[in-house]
């Protein structure tokens, strides 16, 4: 076969980890949308109240670095949740430039409630992809946060 920039695109759409992975996340992301819909929940903001849940250590530098986000895309992504009344921010006692974050009553409650929907959501997720080895991959994609330059 003759090497031409279509083969080579088609290659890359065929064997690019990053082409497939954005793909599948838009997908799983669309499908986990629809599954929290009645929740009153996006993935995204799942996602976040549930790291904001299972937190050791509350501070928005935590977060973000858990969450690999820079700290003000995480900020602007919060205050959304804020406005909803989902979680607070506030400054922390010992170092006013630190900010903490917490669910509230509110927030706490939604997250609860959007469980039975994301476990349902979850297991037909898991019956098409391993949920293993989806958490093998982020781990295994950690090493290459020193090469992206950050």
């Amino acid at each position: 076969m003759t090497k031409t920039l279509v083969t080579d695109a088609r290659e890359a759409v065929d064997r690019c980890a990053g082409v497939n992975i954005r793909l599948a996340a838009r997908r799983i992301t669309r499908f986990l949308d629809m599954k929290l819909q009645d929740a009153g929940l996006t993935h995204a903001q799942f996602g976040l109240l549930t790291h904001i849940a299972a937190a050791r250590d509350d501070t928005i530098g935590a977060l973000a670095e858990r969450m690999d986000l820079d700290q003000s895309t995480l900020s602007r992504t919060l205050r959304g949740l804020e406005r909803a009344g989902l979680i607070e921010i506030a400054a922390v006692e010992k170092d006013q430039r630190k900010r903490a974050v917490w669910l509230t009553e509110s927030g706490a409650r939604r997250l609860e409630a959007a469980m039975p929907a994301w476990r349902s959501a979850h297991a037909v997720l898991s019956d098409a992809i391993d949920p293993a080895e989806v958490r093998e991959l982020a781990v295994a994609a950690e090493a290459l946060g020193g090469d992206v330059g950050r």
